[in-house]
């Protein structure tokens, strides 16, 4: 069966079909997934059943991997790889707290934040547990002319969790939080790869804007970040057993959802791929 690429949406979103991840791969379908990834931003890669090494075999297909920030996320024998698991969150009124119930982008208090984020799905809950994505490109590319201009001037300082965060980072001793980096980083950044620009967000990490008052700062992100995820900027993936999905985190914010039974078991294997300082866009 050939391999095949359907776009999913209008601006973000493929679903790669007709390619068996387990078994080595020639040159040219190599390149066609890495430039559908690079095209459409998130990969939806059906059909496969992986074992930890043969996910991260698969993961080196588009890149080198990131270590896991969190050792305890991460299998004893393969610590390479990293885990999501039901059974690792807390309850909290009788709903799963989840690891990135708001839109995001992974990492963004690193100097070279991953380029990439993929999951691969081992046990799922009969419904819910979706992952959606919103296309941040596409987004810059609809704010008017002039406001593009302003805000491609703009810096965000970066730390581990902002003081106006929507959400609760995992808690870390104080060893671990002081290995934590923090940096600044363009309020809108060009992809290295196809040039587009996009907007980078993350009101979980941003403390703000540089030279601007903390309120006026935080009122702009917030108004970005609600343009940003627009439902007509969404792609929300239902997940099916052995998908596996790679998303470009230059490109995209995502979020989990915690919708689905707390005593169904959800399971499945994360990997980050390494990236680069961020460029920011042209003026």
């Amino acid at each position: 069966m050939p391999l095949t690429v359907k776009p999913l949406t209008k601006t973000i979103g493929a679903e790669v079909t007709g390619v068996d991840l387990a078994k080595p791969l020639d040159e040219p379908t190599r390149k066609a997934l890495y430039d559908a990834w690079i095209e459409h931003a998130v990969l939806v890669i059906r059909d496969q059943h992986l074992s930890p090494p043969q996910f991260a075999a698969a993961a080196r297909l588009f890149g080198d991997i990131m270590e896991q920030q969190l050792k305890k996320f991460a299998l004893p024998d393969h610590p390479e790889v990293g885990t999501i698991s039901s059974k690792d969150l807390p309850l909290v009124d009788g709903k799963l707290k989840v690891r990135g119930e708001q839109y995001h982008t992974d990492h963004s208090n690193y100097a070279a934040p991953p380029k990439a984020t993929m999951l691969h799905a081992v046990s799922l809950p009969s419904f819910g547990g979706d992952t959606q994505f919103v296309d941040v490109r596409q987004a810059f590319d609809e704010l008017p002319a002039e406001k593009r201009r302003a805000l491609v001037k703009l810096r965000s300082p970066h730390v581990y969790e902002s003081s106006q965060s929507p959400r609760k980072m995992a808690a870390l001793s104080p060893q671990e939080r002081a290995q934590i980096p923090q940096t600044v980083q363009p309020l809108v950044i060009r992809h290295p790869e196809n040039g587009r620009s996009a907007l980078y967000i993350n009101t979980a990490r941003m403390e703000g804007i540089e030279g601007m008052p903390s309120d006026e700062a935080f009122k702009l992100i917030d108004d970005l970040y609600r343009h940003a995820t627009q439902s007509k900027f969404e792609y929300r993936h239902k997940w099916r057993a052995g998908d596996m999905v790679i998303w470009d985190n230059r490109s995209v914010m995502h979020q989990a959802n915690a919708d689905y039974d707390p005593n169904e078991y959800r399971f499945l294997y994360r990997i980050m791929l390494q990236g680069a300082p961020l460029q920011p866009a042209a003026a």
